[in-house]
């Protein structure tokens, strides 16, 4: 249980298209070294400033730090804005529930301050995530896929609860598919705005995996139609993982109903509850309970 690592992602600067792999020494990522980094003298066409970026842990770590602590830990989340790194990690030791944030991810062009929030929210939710868990590493993270879940079914709606979030939308250039699929799952302007602003945030990442693997970006109206045969612990494709961020911010379970790690379905859309929409995507999830 201790020492373990989980990386949003772990990237390396390669000649040729990387290949995916997860490692066994119980850090997540593409490769166990990379040598990407972004350092702060570098012109970040985001805007991010250190100012922000502290800021953006901030928000979260003062909504999510109590709710950790219910479940036995103190969320120590570390802000190392010099450091060049393009990545973020989730660890544990003992009742420390601890979370890297790297200056090098934030600088990168295609983070927003949403996005960025977005990705201390996955982090948080390898913690408190809930099922399913990875079955190795000593069985206490939330797989990638549920982490990017809870971070727009749960985490970021609670963190953005109290913002004027139909004028920060005002000012995005929504796709029509998120307006129309938000609007039609959420009645209420607030919890339509809150949908936007997720499935947003989740753009912004998904690019980010996207520049980083060379492809070409994710979009809400191709979903992955990609069906597994087992839940995929580890970090699932581009496209999947954007239609993982749009479904959670589709879902209608109230962001207060937390998922539990003995079940798939509690806190959750799921089929067994007559859920049509906001379900995890089968590109990366196998249901146990059908």
């Amino acid at each position: 249980m201790k020492n373990f690592k989980h990386g949003l992602l772990a990237l390396s600067i390669l000649a040729a298209p990387s290949i995916f792999a997860c490692t066994m020494d119980g850090k997540e990522g593409i490769v166990e070294e990379n040598n990407l980094r972004i350092p702060v003298s570098a012109k970040s066409i985001n805007g991010i400033t250190a100012e922000q970026f502290n800021a953006v842990i901030d928000e979260v770590t003062t909504v999510m730090g109590p709710l950790v602590k219910s479940h036995g830990g103190e969320l120590q989340v570390v802000k190392l804005w010099e450091d060049e790194t393009v990545n973020a990690y989730a660890e544990q030791e003992g009742t420390t529930w601890k979370v890297s944030m790297f200056g090098g991810l934030a600088r990168h062009e295609t983070i927003t301050r949403d996005g960025m929030a977005l990705v201390v929210c996955h982090e948080v939710g390898h913690h408190i995530g809930g099922a399913p868990l990875y079955s190795w590493k000593s069985g206490w993270a939330a797989t990638e896929g549920q982490s990017d879940y809870f971070a727009t079914t749960k985490c970021l709606r609670q963190v953005w609860e109290k913002d004027n979030n139909e004028e920060i939308i005002a000012a995005m250039d929504v796709p029509a598919k998120v307006k129309e699929m938000c609007g039609q799952h959420h009645v209420w302007n607030h919890d339509y705005a809150l949908c936007v602003r997720g499935a947003m945030a989740g753009d912004s990442v998904a690019k980010l995996f996207a520049a980083l693997r060379q492809q070409a970006p994710a979009k809400f109206e191709t979903p992955d139609a990609k069906v597994v045969k087992y839940t995929q612990e580890s970090h699932p494709a581009t496209q999947c993982r954007l239609d993982t961020y749009f479904q959670g911010a589709l879902c209608e379970v109230p962001a207060s109903v937390e998922f539990s790690r003995d079940t798939e379905v509690t806190g959750s859309c799921h089929k067994t509850l007559g859920h049509k929409i906001g379900m995890r995507p089968l590109c990366w999830f196998k249901p146990l309970v059908q």
